[in-house]
Formats: structure tokens, sequence, C-alpha cells
């Protein structure tokens, strides 16, 4: 499955319901105990400075008027900190850096903002809602597939056939649900500033006959057709090349324009998505994408290539 949002909806009928719910002046003001790559980036600053201040939980806990757990959660990102408990925070752990303090309160602030799939929040897992927040906000994507079409490049009758293929059986009602909502992620190609979208997929995609031969060709028609965008481009990596990069799956790098918004990637794996914000590791994924790059076909080699199997597809 790409994206892991089917793995994610499996499992979204199973999550601790403690977990799922919000207060109703939460939900009021539009806030969510998600967590996002930036509540959990502001937590872990918040939690340095703490510990380099030598401030206890219980003494920033009573700073905010709350308890310990609360700055637990705050720390690992699954509960939001407000404008003004991060100021009395920031005041507690003495941080006089100017600019880090405003780096900090842009995060805060940019945490909660509500985003055009709001209204379907009742129906996605916590987890795919943090994918369309990487997705919409980045100014540059990367994905790479070793099995299917990556999802924002999917056609509605190849994306059905994916998401029918879930370990456990949808029901009608929710299978038309991500179909639909998976043909209105690529409304960010639409938009005034779309990101610059380089797709990567290993040849054996555009053989395997996903929907069956008619679904693949016209899949693959479309493909060829975004390449026109300026913004988008696909590289296949040939059954030809002899050099093999070791990626451990699919996984895709959203990057963004300025140092408030920190890089992230995302794995996929059976139970849903791993995002990684650690410089370690994304600095790992980017020269992963490098050596895919330099394994991969040029883009125009890759559209001939694309453009031959879709014909040999028609043709079955």
């Amino acid at each position: 499955m790409s994206d892991g949002e089917v793995r994610e909806s499996e499992q979204s009928g199973r999550l601790d319901h403690t977990e799922q719910r919000t207060t109703a002046g939460e939900e009021a003001m539009g806030h969510s105990s998600r967590r996002t790559a930036r509540r959990r980036r502001l937590g872990s600053e918040l939690r340095a400075l703490r510990e380099a201040a030598r401030v206890s939980t219980e003494e920033a806990a009573t700073a905010i008027h709350g308890d310990k757990t609360k700055i637990s959660r705050q720390e690992t990102g699954v509960h939001r900190v407000t404008r003004l408990e991060l100021e009395v925070l920031l005041n507690l752990y003495k941080a006089e850096d100017g600019k880090q303090r405003e780096w900090l309160i842009a995060l805060s602030s940019e945490g909660n903002k509500r985003s055009w799939w709001s209204q379907h929040g009742p129906m996605l897992p916590d987890g795919f809602k943090e994918l369309l927040t990487l997705e919409a906000d980045a100014a540059r994507i990367t994905a790479f597939q070793t099995q299917v079409i990556p999802g924002p490049l999917q056609t509605q009758e190849y994306a059905t056939a994916v998401i029918s293929g879930a370990c456990e059986p949808l029901t009608d009602e929710r299978l038309n649900f991500f179909v639909d909502f998976r043909m209105s992620r690529q409304s960010i190609f639409l938009r005034g500033n779309p990101p610059q979208y380089l797709g990567i997929i290993m040849e054996g995609v555009l053989h395997h006959r996903v929907g069956g031969p008619k679904v693949m060709a016209d899949q693959l028609r479309h493909l060829v057709a975004m390449c026109q965008s300026p913004n988008l481009s696909v590289l296949v990596v040939p059954f030809s090349q002899s050099s093999f990069t070791e990626t451990g799956g699919s996984f895709a790098l959203y990057s963004y324009p300025d140092a408030l918004d920190l890089d992230v990637v995302q794995v996929e794996h059976l139970d849903g998505a791993l995002c990684l914000e650690e410089d370690g590791a994304v600095s790992k994924y980017r020269k992963t994408i490098e050596k895919l790059q330099s394994s991969a076909l040029s883009p125009q080699q890759s559209i001939e290539l694309i453009s031959a199997i879709a014909q040999k597809h028609e043709h079955e």
C-alpha cells in the first residue's frame, strides 16, 4: 500500500479511545492531541532547555499550573503548548536567545493550522493527518516507491485497485471515501505555489498489472501526462541497473523553504508510517535519494520507458 493510509485506516477502529478523544473545549478551538512534526520538534527543544536549566518536570508543571504528565506530553509532542505556557517555560528555563525564542514561538503558533481536510477529521486516522500536513506544506517532495505508483500520481481506477488490496477488507463506503480522498490530494499540483515533486520508482512497478492491463496502461499514460508539468518529474530505476541501493522500502522526503519547517522523512511499514526528523536520519535518506537518482534513467529516458510499457499493457 502506498502512503500507509489504508493500513492506518484498518487500525483506527482498534486505537485506544482515550488517545482519540479531545475535550469539547479543545475541539471548539480547533485543537487536537495528535502528534505533528512541529510539535515534536518544539517538545524536544523544550526538553533540552529544561534539562540544561536543571529544572524538574514537577517545577515546570507548577509554573504552568499543570502536572508532570502534561509536561511529558508536551515534550513528546502529544499535547500542544499554548503561547502563554511557552512564554512561562522559556522564562523559567532562562532561554535568552532572541532568535531561538522567536523560532520556538513560531513553531507553537503554526502547530494548529487548520487544513482543507479538517472537515473529514473523523474519518481520517491521526497518522494519516500528519502525512497530509507534511504533504500540503512542503516546498519539495521526493517519493520513492518499490511496489506502486506514488499516491498523488495515481488515477482513480488504479487507486481503487491499490486501496482495495488492504490486508483487512474495507466497506464500499470506506473504499470510496479513501479513493476520493486520494484524488483530492492531487490539488497540491494545482495551487499557485505547487511543490517540486520527484517520484522515483523501480521498473517492476510499471510491469505489475495492478487492476488489470487497461487500468495499468491508463495509469502509465497519466504518469507521462503529469510529467509535462515543470514542477513534476518521475525517474525509473531500470532492471538493467547493475548497482544496488539499499533503501529499506518505500519512503518520502518532505522539504521546506525555511528553518521553521524541518525536513521530514516518512517511512512506510505494515502498520502505517514512521516520521524521522533527526538530522542524521534525514541525511541518510538524502544520500539514498542521490544514489537512486544516479542509478535511475534520465527524465526523458524514464518517460520513454513508461510509454513503451504502457503500450505493451494496451496490447495485452
